[in-house]
Formats: structure tokens, sequence, C-alpha cells
């Protein structure tokens, strides 16, 4: 979809944009081991957005002990048509016999649909812990987090359980990750839905990515002070991946365009068919946030602009070669975080390290370039140091996501010390020896490339961190 638009020229800013959804219905599971795999969490990297790997296979889970749903069989039905069209298995139980390791095995997530209370017995639940261990994944549908209670390893993996809810009602919901498959689809504005809304026990965000919150303000019956978790995940708990959203309570959930784009790009991240970086975030601030005022203290340098689509938050290459830059301040130990996305073969790239000019030059001469581009050489191919160190293409291959979908970068500079992180895996870890150069202090700026080539970015936002030592190079 095309949003309200407006065209960045040197200093000031404009529109444009791209704007599917994408799962074999099945039965019962079968007794034995399978193709998928309790470590079966690797995706294609060269997959679409909705396409999943030969042999992937979900298994959802909604037997309950407690309350029952009566939205359960339209949650199973969602996931078996989700299945059906991206082109992974589901199979689907409310037998717990179904969790012995062999079994397990077979799958590469297993979604936990509104189940309620003690469901697993102590064999079970030790099975299943094996199973997350060995790098399973564990995707939690609304009730889900109303489950176990006196089972710990369940507490850390669902992120935080049920304590009470609201009515059902229209609430506002606030996207804080546009980079998750589950919420890559999601404008820059509310996500307004109707559901029941859970208040939790705790609140995840110490230990999980937090996707999405509630806007307490916009509806009745919250009660965690404003800093309300709804959606989260965790890369690595224990050796394996967790997702967690509180929709879905009610039947029409599960027929609603977004609410399913939302459950899918769950799933596709718990199988390993898309990736994120889902280690938990606090402390940054946005130097762009979607919205015009925010590039008031960005600058173009050089030819070419960005276009500014306030719609969904996204910056994107027009012409070039030149480059928009932060001029507000320089940074010296630093996280910088962003989201960026390659329409098919692109160019871009994310400068650190240089002193203020009006010449895009001065940041290639004085400072070190993180390179997006994925079918250059090592050393000048996404993730690099551009023209002075490749990444790990092994890890960063696997860490990357295809043209279509966002990827997101960390880079740390610390001292002379600079390390990349792509969708929360180190792909890249440079010491500066050049005396001519410095990453100690510097400006940060993304690339706008050339004609041919169109890159999107969103959500840059920094933390600053401890100085190092002077002469530490790390």
């Amino acid at each position: 979809m095309r949003g309200r638009a407006r065209l960045l020229t040197a200093t000031a800013a404009a529109a444009l944009l791209i704007g599917c959804v994408a799962g074999t219905a099945s039965s019962e599971p079968g007794p034995g081991p399978g193709p998928g795999a309790g470590a079966g969490v690797g995706g294609d990297a060269g997959a679409g957005a909705g396409a999943g790997k030969d042999g992937e296979r979900v298994l959802v889970f909604s037997k309950t002990a407690g309350f029952r749903h009566d939205s359960i069989p339209a949650g199973v039905a969602a996931v078996r048509q989700l299945g059906a069209e991206g082109g992974f298995t589901v199979d689907a139980t409310e037998d717990a016999g179904a969790f012995t390791a062999a079994n397990l095995a077979r799958y590469d997530a297993v979604v936990w649909m509104s189940t309620t209370g003690d469901v697993l017995n102590g064999e079970q639940q030790r099975a299943f812990e094996g199973y997350i261990r060995g790098g399973g994944a564990y995707v939690g549908v609304h009730a889900a987090a109303d489950t176990e209670y006196d089972w710990p390893f369940y507490a850390g993996l669902a992120g935080a359980y049920f304590q009470s809810h609201s009515a059902i009602q229209k609430a506002r919901v606030h996207v804080e990750d546009h980079a998750h498959p589950a919420t890559s689809h999601l404008g820059a504005g509310a996500w307004e839905r109707t559901d029941e809304w859970y208040n939790y026990r705790s609140n995840p965000r110490e230990r999980a990515r937090v996707l999405a919150s509630l806007d307490e303000s916009s509806y009745a019956g919250g009660t965690m002070s404003g800093d309300h978790p709804i959606a989260w995940c965790q890369s690595n708990y224990h050796g394996g991946r967790s997702f967690y959203t509180g929709g879905g309570h009610t039947k029409e959930s599960y027929a609603e365009p977004e609410f399913r784009r939302h459950l899918l790009g769950g799933i596709r991240w718990a199988v390993g068919a898309a990736q994120a970086d889902c280690r938990p975030e606090k402390g940054y601030t946005s130097i762009f946030d979607g919205k015009a005022a925010s590039l008031l203290g960005w600058k173009q340098a050089g030819p070419g602009s960005f276009a500014l689509n306030e719609d969904d938050g996204t910056l994107t290459t027009v012409g070039g070669m030149g480059m928009l830059w932060y001029e507000r301040r320089q940074l010296g130990a630093y996280s910088l975080k962003l989201d960026w996305r390659m329409r098919g073969d692109d160019n871009s790239g994310i400068f650190v390290g240089f002193p203020a000019s009006d010449d895009p030059w001065s940041a290639v001469n004085n400072g070190y370039e993180i390179q997006i581009d994925a079918t250059d050489v090592p050393a000048k191919t996404t993730g690099s140091v551009y023209g002075f160190k490749s990444a790990d293409l092994k890890k960063r291959d696997k860490a990357l996501n295809p043209p279509g979908e966002w990827n997101t970068y960390e880079i740390r500079v610390e001292g002379e010390r600079l390390r990349v992180y792509l969708n929360g895996v180190k792909i890249n870890d440079f010491t500066n020896t050049d005396p001519a150069r410095s990453l100690r202090q510097g400006h940060i700026g993304i690339q706008n490339h050339g004609d041919a080539d169109e890159v999107s970015f969103r959500d840059i936002r920094v933390k600053d961190l401890p100085a190092a030592r002077p002469g530490a190079g790390h």
C-alpha cells in the first residue's frame, strides 16, 4: 500500500513504499521420530515471505484442564490454513501423550493454543524440556499464559503468567519491533483491535524482546502501570526459541487478516523460516521514529535523497551517491540499532566514526561502512566492514533474511572495537588500527547508493555505553 508522502531533499522529507500472508493441514501426531527436529529451527535463507523449507512440521496442542476457550477450534483451523498456504505441515492434538522425546523430535515448533491448567505430567514435562533444550520452539497463544503454574521451566519459556483480564473491548496496540515477522506488516501507527486483554503477574521485558504492548489508556481494565507487553519473543531460552502473543481469545481474532499474519510471523520465526533479534532491548533513544519531526537532526550529504513514508515509518533510498547523516551529535561508545530491507539485489550501508562534513566521501575516507549488499565479494558484502573485514559468512547467511523481509543490525562501538550483529547474531568483530581513522568519536549515517538501488530503513535508535579505557581496542 502506498501511504501519504512527502519528498526529502537535502534536509527535508517524502514518500513511497512497498507493501503477504502465507501453512498442510493434518491430523493427530504419529508416534515415531521423523524429519522435523528438536534442533530443527534452521531456516531457508532463500525462501520468500511465508515460505517454509521442506519438512517443516508444527504440532498444535490445545488440551485444557481449566477454563476452555470456545475459540480453540477456530485457532487450530487458522494454523492449519496458514500451514496449507505457507508450506508447513500441521498436526493437532489434545493428547498429552504426544509429549515424548521421540514424537516431539518430529516438530520444528509446538503451538500451545489457549491451553489452561496442569496439562502435562512430570515425564511429559521432562520430554518437552529436553525438546526445547535441544533447539525446539514454543509458540504460546493467549491462555498458554494460564497454564502449568507449578512448572518453573514453563514459566520462563512462556515469559509471564496470566493474572486477570479485561472485558472484550477495542484497544490500541503499540508495535515496539517493526522488524520481527510477527509485527513487520503493521504500520507506524496504533494497531487497533478487539479482544480480551490479559494482565500478567510479571513483566517479561527484562528477559524477552517485547514486540508489542498495550496502551492502557485506550481501554478499561489494564493493571500493569502503563508498561503492558502483549507479545514477545526469546531467541535462546535454554537452547530453544519462544514466541508468545496475548491475542486470540475471540473466534473473530482468527479471521482478522492482521492477526493471522501476526500469528503466522510468530510461527515462521519459531520454526526458523525467518530470523529476528529477540534479545531483550532497553535503554535506547530513537533518532528516527518514522515521523518527519525526527529528521530534523539529520542532513543529506551529496546527491540523491531519501523518501519518507509516515504510514509505515520508513526511509527509502532515492538516487545517489549520497548519505543522510545524523548531525545533532557525535557518538563515542554506543550501540546503534536499525532495521533495514532490500527490494532485491541492492546496495547501501551504514557509516560510522566520521567527522561532520557535507561531503559523503569524507565518511568513506575517514570512517567505516557496514555494508548492505549480499551479493558482493566477501570484504564488501552484507555485514562486512567495507573493504577492511568480511563478515563470518556462514553465520551471516544463517542469520540473514532474504530481499523483501526486514533485518536488524546492531553496530556496537567501544573504543576502537566495532562489532556487528545481524538479527541478534554476531557476524563481525573488527578493531581499527589505522592511525588516520578513529572510532572513538564520530557521526553515523545511512547511504543512498544509486538509482538502481532501493533499500529501506526504519526505527533507528542508539544507546550510549560506558567509555572504553584509553588505548583499549576492546
